[in-house]
């Protein structure tokens, strides 16, 4: 059973990248280049929005969100695009694993924005009282 599981993330991996290539490829519509944008980016940080140690939230996104949006692009990304982009990744997997720098550094930056937002708030409701 860990066997199959383990089998399943690499194939969801290699999906989200084979997503990444398509989302680059200039057949694909401009609304499913979004939607892949942000999924990729998203499946490919080093940070999660909701962080794992959280108890069932942190997995959340990783057992349901994640699938269901690649299941979602996959359905918005011509057929022949994503058969061609499925190729190429394999192969770009085969040499090595992709690493996605932009995409962590676009989390930090929502996480950091939020604690500044969480700085502001707390500073008002507890220090700005007369």
């Amino acid at each position: 059973m860990l066997e199959k599981l383990k089998q399943r993330t690499r194939h969801l991996k290699a999906e989200t990248f084979a997503l990444y290539l398509a989302a680059r490829d200039p057949r694909t519509p401009w609304y499913a280049k979004l939607l892949v944008a942000g999924i990729v980016a998203y499946a490919f940080s080093p940070i999660d929005l909701i962080p794992d140690f959280v108890p069932v939230l942190g997995y959340l996104d990783d057992l349901i969100l994640i699938p269901l949006g690649i299941a979602l692009a996959i359905k918005l990304v011509p057929h022949s695009v994503l058969s061609e982009c499925r190729a190429r990744a394999q192969e770009t997997i085969k040499n090595g694993k992709p690493v996605s720098r932009v995409a962590g550094a676009v989390i930090i930056a929502i996480w950091l924005l939020l604690a500044a937002l969480c700085i502001v708030w707390g500073y008002e409701a507890f220090m700005a009282q007369p």
